[in-house]
């Protein structure tokens, strides 16, 4: 009896080490823009998000990447709220997707998280821009704009966050 307490003791503890910090301890370092924008300057925003798009035009994906070498989607979200709004956000999609406020599709403005749902247990995640338009990062075309009004981004819409 002693060795099968012994036993599930030190699985259990085993179990509770291999856990890991909500929003992990390895998050890649890009440096935080001086002065952060005020996401409200709906304006000033979208002139970002187009001058991102056209700094990262064609960037190729890759997964858990952040540099031009490659990036993925949640990666260029992080990276362009760091270091072009001045705003941390988490590293992966999950936890962005916990992030700030919930917003509803029709009454989307520039700088807005949108999510989607890609597969079983893949979610998605782009910057909204206007009229539609989404800066996000493409697995097969790398980094772009895309419209939600297409029926493939219009079927796997999700959610929307605003912080």
């Amino acid at each position: 009896m002693y060795k099968l307490v012994s036993v599930i003791t030190c699985v259990m503890l085993l179990i509770a080490c291999s856990s890991s910090p909500r929003y992990g301890t390895s998050v890649p370092s890009v440096k935080l823009a001086e002065k952060r924008v005020d996401l409200n300057n709906t304006e000033k925003v979208k002139k970002i998000l187009k001058q991102q798009y056209a700094d990262w035009r064609h960037v190729k994906h890759r997964m858990g990447g952040i540099s031009k070498k490659g990036i993925d989607c949640s990666g260029l979200v992080y990276r362009t709220f760091r270091s072009r709004f001045g705003i941390d956000v988490p590293r992966a999609t999950e936890h962005q997707s916990d992030t700030g406020k919930s917003v509803k599709k029709s009454q989307l403005r520039a700088g807005d998280m949108v999510f989607f749902k890609t597969g079983l247990f893949t979610r998605h995640v782009g910057m909204y821009i206007d009229k539609g338009d989404f800066l996000h990062v493409s697995s097969s075309k790398g980094v772009m704009v895309s419209n939600m009004k297409s029926p493939y981004w219009q079927n796997a819409y999700w959610q929307s966050r605003r912080l």
